[in-house]
């Protein structure tokens, strides 16, 4: 595979499928702009040439993607560099949209952790392999931002208000999750995905969805957890305001909603807010729409004092600790 300038992502075209490599392991593959810009050249490179598929995968057993490099971006706060975090969100996004739209069926391999950012990645593109091994989540919340690469898209467009709990509360699923939702399209045991691109390749003539489903082998799990409290998830969370949330969940009263509660009362109060508005907005929006608010969220968000607690208690102390100030945004600044 060639090396790019900086040797972040490793990218070929190999019997006409292209092969794109996140190579950052030690970082989890946490996105720089010189990866998400490298990745969008090497798309539209590849627009010009004749493919069958494009396969995006990690160099990593850990990570196919843990998102954005937040850190980075609270510290271009920090500094005042307003510049560099627009060019890290504008890139991201743009290579989001390339990706919903790209001419060939571009094939996601997600074997371990995959948020945030590794969503963008992904759930845009065609096809979604996932293994007993992927965890996918949206879990700005946490931190005091908002899900973003067009989840304000993706999410409100899941089963009932799975996409709504997904984001408020940025609960981890695994792989039998990820196919409930939609968020994943097949699943490959772990052994079996260095097989994906040369099967590929195999058979170009074939519809991808029938080379992976060749591939599929066993099941992940029996049932999807999800799908067992789909009911509760659909009642609670299908409210319409935050609060009525709160309320519902409280009156259910069972272990899943517990701690459902529990994941809203230990997240910021102005992402909450910001997100609920987002998702509820979102279903109505094309995607280019949803990630425009996105972009222009990030401008103010980033520079909050939640968003700076919330990546410290996270990222940089580590204490697990954030101190919320709560303050919201205004309603002028959020989506309507």
């Amino acid at each position: 595979m060639t090396d790019t300038a900086t040797g972040e992502i490793l990218a070929e075209v190999h019997r006409g499928v292209g092969r794109i490599l996140l190579n950052r392991p030690r970082a989890l593959n946490a996105l720089t702009t010189g990866m998400v810009v490298a990745v969008d050249r090497v798309l539209a490179d590849w627009e010009r040439i004749p493919l069958s598929a494009v396969v995006l995968a990690s160099t990593s057993a850990k990570a196919f993607c843990a998102g954005g490099d937040i850190r980075t971006i609270r510290e271009h706060s920090l500094a005042g560099d307003a510049e560099a975090s627009e060019r890290f969100f504008a890139s991201e996004y743009r290579l989001n949209a390339r990706i919903a739209e790209y001419p060939v069926p571009l094939v996601s391999l997600i074997d371990g952790v995959c948020m945030g950012g590794g969503l963008g990645l992904s759930v845009h593109g065609a096809f979604r392999v996932v293994t007993e091994r992927a965890v996918l989540a949206m879990p700005e919340t946490a931190i005091g931002f908002f899900p973003d690469v067009g989840a304000s898209w993706f999410l409100p467009r899941l089963p009932g208000a799975i996409g709504m709990y997904l984001g408020l509360t940025g609960h981890r699923i695994d792989a039998a999750d990820a196919l409930y939702t939609g968020l994943a399209t097949h699943f490959v045991p772990a052994d079996g995905l260095d097989a994906v691109g040369d099967a590929l390749a195999d058979h170009p003539g074939d519809p991808v969805d029938v080379v992976l489903n060749r591939l599929a082998g066993r099941s992940p799990v029996a049932e999807s957890e999800l799908a067992t409290v789909r009911g509760d998830v659909d009642q609670a969370f299908g409210a319409p305001a935050l609060g009525e949330i709160h309320r519902r969940l409280r009156r259910l009263g069972t272990p899943w909603a517990t701690a459902a509660l529990a994941a809203l009362e230990s997240a910021s109060p102005q992402s909450l807010e910001i997100t609920h508005a987002l998702l509820a907005g979102g279903r109505q929006r094309t995607l280019r729409a949803c990630l425009d608010a996105e972009l222009a969220l990030t401008r103010t968000t980033i520079r909050t004092p939640d968003f700076l607690e919330g990546v410290r208690a996270a990222l940089v102390d580590k204490d697990r600790t954030p101190r919320w100030q709560g303050a919201s945004l205004g309603a002028g600044t959020l989506p309507s």
